[in-house]
Formats: C-alpha cells, sequence, structure tokens
C-alpha cells in the first residue's frame, strides 16, 4: 500500500473531535427546539468534522459520520440517564417501571445515535468538499498544525 493511499485512508481524530463538541454544545442549546435543534447540531457538527478533515466527498462523509456516531452516543446516554434518575425518584415502583423501559429506552437511543450520524455524514461530505485538500499533507511525527 502506498503512502498516499494511507494518508487519505486515516481518521483525522482532531476534525472528530471538533465536530463532535460542536454538536454536543449546540445540541444542549437545541434543547430549546426539541428536535429541530438536535437535527442543527448534527448537520452543522457533521459540516464542521467534513470541512476541518478536507479531503473530498468520502473524507469528509467518513469524518462528519464518526462525530454524529459520538454525539448520537452522548444523547443516548442523556435520555438513558434522565429516565434512570426519574426512576429512582419514584422510590421501588418508578424504579420498576424505568427498569421496564429500559429496552425501549436503548431503542430510542440507538435511533438518535443513528439518525444523528446519517445526517452528519451528510453534512461532512459536504463539508469535506469545500475543506482544504489534507491528502498532501505529511502525517505523524514530523506534522506541523
Amino acid at each position: 500500500m502506498s503512502a498516499r493511499v494511507r494518508r487519505i485512508g486515516m481518521t483525522d481524530w482532531r476534525a472528530v473531535i471538533i465536530g463532535f463538541l460542536v454538536i454536543t454544545v449546540l445540541g444542549i442549546v437545541g434543547l430549546t427546539l426539541p428536535g429541530v435543534g438536535q437535527l442543527a447540531a448534527g448537520l452543522v457538527g457533521g459540516l464542521v468534522a467534513g470541512y476541518l478533515a478536507g479531503g473530498g466527498l468520502g473524507r469528509g462523509l467518513w469524518h462528519g459520520l464518526l462525530a454524529g456516531a459520538f454525539g448520537g452516543l452522548v444523547g443516548g446516554l442523556l435520555v438513558a440517564v434522565f429516565v434512570g434518575l426519574a426512576g429512582w425518584a419514584g422510590g421501588p415502583i418508578g424504579g420498576l417501571i424505568s427498569g421496564l423501559a429500559g429496552f425501549g429506552i436503548f431503542l430510542v437511543a440507538l435511533a438518535i445515535s443513528f439518525i444523528m450520524a446519517l445526517e452528519s455524514a451528510i453534512a461532512g461530505a459536504i463539508g469535506g468538499l469545500f475543506g482544504p485538500d489534507r491528502s498532501r499533507e505529511p502525517r505523524g511525527p514530523g506534522r506541523r498544525v
């Protein structure tokens, strides 16, 4: 495998983490507009991750997908924690109800993660088109940031 192919296929974790942070912050702010706020957070975060990764459609799509999946996992985790705390506060009956709702919580978390990853991947592909071409930049210890 040539060095050029390895460079194109590598994940830029900095772009993924920044995209994830954008999704998380905008998702928290977006709680004032349920649904729409999270949709916008996923789109903007994926766009940021794709743009920072650069290198075209495929590279932007990959980085947007990763940022959205991490953002979706955090969103799903927050839903699970909220329902768990609500059940704990409800005493034994509340605990029983929230325990039975565990499977539903899992499905909701999975759906949130999938939707955020998908929309972020599409936005990341668009961001990758407009981002700088990073396929010729050196990788590894000698890389300058």
